[in-house]
């Protein structure tokens, strides 16, 4: 299985099983030397202040502490499907129910309308609803290995 990895420090540990950390803006996935996607340099650009994610800690890392976090590629995918595909694809939806409910010719952008925009607080809602009541099953992030200069 492939994995999406990155450096960050810890500021928190929470317990014995979770920890706050703050990911190396400048890192990325380590492929931005040009090879890769970029996105490292796309968070730069849009990311001013540095990123914290609460993560799991199986190793027991210490606040200070360097540290590689990982999660698995399909958990991205599939996070992305959630907060973005399942919203528009409700949008769409509830902007042709709309339309179909309109009355008059007339009446038909206004329809379309609230029902787009019902459909995608719909699709929030219901991604929020989702992502709450998922367990963890691999698609949360984790503290895989203590940081080593190489």
């Amino acid at each position: 299985m492939n994995m999406l990895e990155t450096r960050a420090v810890v500021i928190r540990v929470n317990g014995q099983d979770t920890a706050l950390v703050q990911a190396d803006q400048a890192n990325g996935c380590g492929q931005c030397n040009g090879k890769g996607c970029g996105a490292g340099k796309l968070s730069q650009l849009f990311c001013a202040k540095p990123r914290q994610f609460q993560v799991d800690n199986p190793i027991k890392a210490g606040v200070g502490d360097e540290v590689i976090v990982t999660v698995a590629e399909g958990a991205v995918l599939r996070g992305i499907s959630l907060v973005y595909a399942l919203p528009l694809l409700l949008l769409v939806i509830g902007a042709a129910i709309g339309n179909i409910w309109a009355e008059q010719p007339a009446q038909n952008d206004a329809y379309a309308a609230v029902g787009a925009l019902s459909g995608l607080v719909a699709g929030f809602v219901i991604a929020r609803w989702i992502s709450s009541h998922q367990g963890g099953g691999g698609s949360r992030p984790y503290i895989v290995r203590q940081w080593r200069e190489e």
